[in-house]
């Protein structure tokens, strides 16, 4: 049996919705994965630059944990993982203990998803749905997707006209284009940005230049510190809601039940950390970039994705490959991200209106308001040596404290 069905004759008319388990023809899924790739590549390299852990080897393991993602959760939940944002600060914290002892948090947070994600499984959906109901699970991915908003305007503001051009490009193709045009939008969109880049004087290309063709990554071993081990764990609940949101917004993007994955897609995302930690990358994570991509063209093929990981694989071993990704202007990589956390941030607001979320219920409402506060303002607090962000606080506060609440104005009227 084909892994995937072709979709019609393979060239997707203009308004057609390409399904997870469908495809397009061959030339045009390699294109569908190189705009992933693209819209992946900023922050997969930027994590691994910021924290000291290699490009490289980042690269690799987000690849194979794609790719690994893909086979557990059986073709269904379009994805990809790369380097989680939220290993920022606690590998930041833990650098002067070495990348083994960086790797060795990184190790223990993914077993941790692993366990977590068994747990889901075996339990069933219903016991995470009463954790996390459709008003816990929208909110957490409006927080994805305005979390990270800071980081697209930022970058936007530091090169406003490329940013102004990609954008604009990538709007007009998705508003107004038709075929090629609306498919490639934001592929179109960072190409256009990436030469004007070139034009303007934006792009060094010494690091390029100097590369080798052909390199191995650089590997290294996980060392297994108490210390470190505390610092990272707190990232186990952002990656538990992530996943969670993701499968619930690419749920509501292709119209199909995706729940009886959840549980698949937190134990794919905890065999890619852990993998990364036993090999010498930062923790994974779905990236809302590409459900952004997916929002704007409407195609949801996990072929595209498959392209995609085998891509980011060889791309480890060229050194001179990774180098030219990282030239890529930070205006660019704004311009294309200001539209692509949009996306993610609305698909939550129809989570909610998907499933009628009552916003005037004052636990709803007062629960929610907070923790988005806490997560656009990117609240940051230090607990002892551990410092933890927006997305950390926004997340416990709707996923613990709404269920708590609830449970209590149920005992109240009762």
């Amino acid at each position: 049996m084909a892994l995937w069905t072709v979709h019609g004759d393979g060239r997707p008319t203009d308004g057609d919705a390409i399904a997870p388990q469908e495809r397009v023809s061959w030339p045009l899924t390699v294109g569908f994965g190189a705009q992933h790739l693209v819209a992946m590549a900023g922050a997969t390299i930027l994590v691994p630059a910021t924290t000291g852990l290699p490009v490289s080897t980042t690269l690799l393991f987000s690849g194979v944990g794609t790719l690994l993602f893909l086979v557990l959760t059986r073709n269904r939940v379009p994805s990809y993982l790369g380097a989680s944002f939220a290993f920022i600060a606690p590998l930041s914290a833990a650098r002067d203990e070495g990348i083994a002892a960086q790797l060795g948090g990184v190790l223990a947070a993914g077993l941790l998803v692993v366990i977590i994600g068994v747990a889901v499984k075996a339990l069933g959906v219903r016991m995470l749905e009463s954790v996390m109901p459709p008003v816990v699970t929208g909110a957490v991915v409006v927080l994805i997707g305005l979390n990270l908003s800071h980081r697209a305007t930022g970058s936007f503001a530091e090169q406003p006209l490329p940013a102004a051009v990609t954008m604009g490009i990538i709007l007009l193709c998705g508003v107004l284009g038709r075929g090629t045009f609306f498919r490639f939008s934001v592929l179109l969109g960072v190409l256009v940005g990436w030469a004007l880049g070139f034009w303007l004087g934006l792009v060094d290309t010494a690091a390029v230049a100097g590369a080798d063709w052909v390199g191995l990554p650089a590997f290294h071993s996980p060392e297994l510190r108490p210390s470190v081990t505390l610092l990272v764990l707190p990232v186990v609940i952002v990656l538990v809601a992530e996943n969670v949101g993701h499968v619930k917004a690419v749920g509501a993007l292709t119209g199909r039940n995706l729940d009886g994955s959840i549980g698949d897609s937190i134990i794919a995302n905890g065999l890619s950390t852990a993998l990364a930690g036993i090999g010498g990358g930062p923790g994974t994570t779905t990236y809302s970039e590409n459900i952004g991509v997916m929002g704007v063209t409407k195609v949801y093929s996990t072929a595209a994705y498959a392209v995609t990981g085998v891509a980011a694989v060889l791309l480890a071993f060229s050194p001179k490959a990774t180098a030219l990704l990282a030239t890529v202007p930070a205006g660019v990589v704004g311009g294309a991200t200001l539209v692509l956390f949009g996306l993610i941030s609305l698909v939550g607001v129809r989570i909610w209106m998907e499933h009628r979320v009552d916003l005037a219920n004052p636990g709803n409402a007062l629960v929610g308001g907070a923790a988005l506060v806490a997560g656009v303002g990117d609240l940051t607090l230090e607990l002892g040596d551990m410092e933890l962000g927006g997305l950390v606080w926004g997340s416990l506060l709707v996923v613990i404290l709404h269920p708590v609440l609830r449970r209590l104005g149920a005992v109240r009227k009762g």
